[in-house]
């Protein structure tokens, strides 16, 4: 029963900072452009792969 009294507000504390990770990454905008990463594979580049060593 004891342990209770360490359970609980350590249960707190992990739940606090979880709390403050996620609005911190609201804030800083780790959540702002959800589509463009997963459809950015599909996007073909306009370069080839040996374009940038030739000399125009």
């Amino acid at each position: 029963m004891s342990i209770l009294y360490v359970l609980i507000p350590l249960a707190l504390l992990i739940l606090a900072v979880a709390v403050w990770a996620f609005f911190w990454a609201v804030g800083s905008g780790q959540f702002d452009d959800l589509d463009t990463p997963a459809v950015r594979i599909l996007m073909d580049d306009d370069k080839n792969p040996g374009d940038e060593n030739k000399n125009d």
